[in-house]
């Protein structure tokens, strides 16, 4: 098989799942219309990260990543009206893009998306008391994914969960020889999430509309 049959079979199942909810592609549509880089999580991966935050009853949800606010619009809706997601977004134009996303389909009042580097917002995070989150979902630059770790980490709880996204790097991720920078990052992630005794964790690969790639899963004890 390749990555059109894959993405056939991805349209297949969101056709049959994601049925009668049209906000979610009318925001992947503002997003192409501003000139947003079409990296957003796909359309089953979405619904994947909502009913996991509302399994969980999460409330407290920390976002690394925001680009034009998908993935972020199915979180939003899964805390509901009493819960907060914090996201973050290095490029102002694409946090700009998020807001106003948010604010047409009604959640802009349990976002806050700030703006700038994750590196120099998370302190911000911390000294602000928004922590623990019960959810944290890292899916921004891959250079830095072990260091996103180590700050999910520090603003969680026991019982947080933590999902690192792309992490497969179409196989790269096993290339120790590897010259690209994220894949090193996904490197040392995975390796904190092995060494780190707070940390339960698996990964999976996954095929679709994204291509081959994965996500890790850990749970902090």
């Amino acid at each position: 098989m390749d990555s059109e049959e894959w993405s056939r079979v991805d349209a297949w199942f969101a056709e049959r799942l994601l049925a009668g909810d049209g906000d979610h592609d009318r925001l992947l549509e503002a997003n192409a219309r501003a000139g947003l880089p079409e990296i957003d999580v796909s359309p089953l991966q979405g619904k994947f990260l909502h009913l996991l935050a509302r399994a969980m009853g999460a409330r407290r949800v920390l976002e690394i990543g925001t680009l034009g606010g998908y993935s972020t619009l199915w979180l939003a809706r899964a805390v509901g009206p009493e819960g907060r997601v914090v996201t973050l977004e290095y490029e102002p134009r694409h946090a700009a893009v998020a807001r106003s996303n948010l604010v047409r389909f009604g959640m802009n009042d349990r976002v806050d998306v700030r703006t700038g580097a994750a590196l120099d917002l998370l302190p911000k995070v911390e000294a602000r008391g928004h922590g623990p989150f019960d959810l944290v979902f890292i899916d921004a630059d891959k250079a830095n994914q072990d260091v996103y770790l180590a700050w999910a980490l520090r603003l969680s709880r026991p019982g947080t969960a933590i999902i690192g996204d792309n992490v497969v790097r179409d196989g790269e991720v096993v290339d120790g020889d590897s010259v690209n920078p994220g894949v090193q990052g996904i490197r040392r992630f995975v390796d904190l999430l092995a060494s780190e005794p707070r940390l339960s964790a698996t990964a999976i690969q996954t095929v679709g509309a994204k291509g081959w790639d994965g996500f890790a899963f850990a749970v902090v004890e």
